[in-house]
């Protein structure tokens, strides 16, 4: 479709009326359906204070706390609600902290020691994949 010209699109999408909306203003709007994914699972080994200062991760119910030097897992979810179960996966399968959870975007932040973070990342994408039958991503490591 790359190749389609602006005519040529509006003719597939609306082949039924597009002879009747030909020079007529038309608006489109682009909607998302979110898929059952994992679209990003990274583990960030050892970090430095700033990348905890940046990602929040020090203050509200982690404020005076010093995690420098523990491990962030990342992970985000399509339909978004499922960073609950995939918070619960993570805390019954290692010892993590939730760092940061959003439903309303799927984002999910771990934190710990890089073994632990590691086994948690793992295990959700695991469960994620063979049991909930979601498109997973592959565990990327820096």
């Amino acid at each position: 479709m790359s190749n389609m010209t602006r005519e040529q699109l509006l003719e597939k999408l609306f082949h039924e009326d597009y002879e009747q909306l030909k020079g007529k203003r038309l608006r489109l709007t682009r909607v998302r359906v979110p898929g059952k994914e994992v679209c990003l699972a990274h583990i960030i080994g050892v970090s430095q204070t700033p990348i905890y200062r940046n990602l929040s991760l020090h203050i509200g119910v982690h404020e005076g706390e010093d995690h420098t030097g523990d491990a962030i897992g990342l992970l985000r979810f399509t339909p978004w609600e499922a960073v609950v179960a995939a918070a619960d996966i993570a805390m019954k399968s290692a010892h993590v902290e939730i760092g940061f959870m959003d439903r309303f975007c799927g984002t999910l932040i771990l934190t710990g020691g890089q073994i632990e973070v590691q086994t948690a990342v793992e295990e959700v994408v695991r469960v994620f994949h063979e049991d909930l039958g979601f498109r997973t991503c592959a565990i990327r490591k820096s």
